[in-house]
């Protein structure tokens, strides 16, 4: 059976947060390494959600297409 795109970018970007709150929870000083870490999360956390967007858009696209 085959995903839905979206659904499968929805569970990577939950998986990523996740690793965020993680991150934030830890006792002490975040390290250089877990600040780098974090920035390239947040980073690809930001992407997947604009690809959703765009695959948002797209659906949207296409019924607005199909309805006329």
């Amino acid at each position: 059976m085959m995903t839905d795109p979206a659904s499968a970018i929805k569970r990577q970007a939950s998986q990523l947060i996740e690793l965020q709150i993680d991150t934030l929870r830890q006792d002490g000083r975040l390290t250089d390494s877990d600040l780098a870490d974090y920035h390239t999360r947040s980073e690809e956390i930001s992407q997947l959600y604009r690809e959703l967007d765009r695959i948002a858009r797209a659906r949207i696209d296409f019924r607005s297409a199909r309805a006329s």
